[in-house]
């Protein structure tokens, strides 16, 4: 009877250890908790301030575009509308009949020029001026004044761009800094390293960071190309206002 004791005793001890063991694999056997880790479901996860910067960045994206897409209709009809007038100035219509019919409707850019100047050359003979000393300076200056006008319209809301372009990624990976932090804090706080249940926190953090680069490059890309836009289309402006007031000056002097 003695023999059976120490022998028990073992079994005892082998098959505590057997279920410690199984226990052990049990729960490292676990399945992760069930995560969504679609774009919504990020969304829907991050923390509160990850939320506002995604939100943030959404609505700056799709005012980018609005304003891509206001853009690049008003530079294709402005350039249009250069097109045609051009082709009207220079068809060899008197000055008098082209500005009775432009005078009142000057919508584009190259007609407000020649309206403005045309309205100073009238008001100066019409209104039985004894001198035309500085006509033709005031000619230029209404030009002048016309074109930087003309200049801000289609320069106007591409700041917004500029400033898409550059903060977009910076707010974006505050974004990610802000959702990271969140995410080693929790995996502090439940002392868990498993890949499964870290993936999706940095997951969420690093959508930030790309709906920042999203919203960016468009503006980037769109900014650069209407400056250029605009800076042809100022040029082209300005060339007909030199234009116009050489024709203007070469009157003057055979009138005075």
């Amino acid at each position: 009877m003695k023999k059976w004791i120490p022998t028990l005793a073992t079994l005892l001890v082998l098959g505590a250890s057997s279920a410690w063991a199984q226990s052990d694999v049990g729960a490292a056997a676990l399945p992760a908790p069930n995560v969504n880790i679609s774009l919504i479901g990020l969304f829907l996860q991050a923390h509160f301030v990850v939320k506002l910067v995604m939100i943030g960045l959404v609505a700056s994206s799709i005012w980018v575009w609005a304003i891509i897409i206001d853009k690049t209709l008003l530079y294709s009809r402005t350039r249009k509308e250069m097109d045609r007038f051009e082709q009207v100035f220079w068809s060899g219509q008197s000055l008098e009949d082209l500005y009775r019919s432009l005078s009142g409707r000057p919508n584009e850019a190259m007609a407000a020029i020649f309206v403005a100047a045309m309205r100073e050359w009238k008001r100066t003979y019409e209104g039985g001026a004894k001198s035309l000393t500085g006509l033709n300076q005031r000619i230029e200056k209404v030009m002048d004044v016309t074109i930087s006008r003309e200049v801000e319209r289609l320069e106007n809301k591409l700041l917004v761009l500029a400033t898409v372009g550059s903060a977009g990624p910076f707010v974006g990976l505050f974004g990610t800094v802000w959702g990271i932090m969140t995410s080693f804090q929790a995996i502090a706080a439940s002392k868990n390293t498993n890949l499964a249940v870290v993936a999706p926190g940095i997951a969420e953090a690093l959508f930030a960071t790309a709906m920042g680069l999203i919203a960016a490059i468009p503006a980037t890309i769109f900014y650069n190309k209407f400056i250029s836009q605009a800076g042809r289309q100022a040029q082209r402006l300005e060339g007909f206002a030199d234009e116009f007031s050489a024709i203007l000056s070469r009157q003057i002097d055979e009138r005075g």
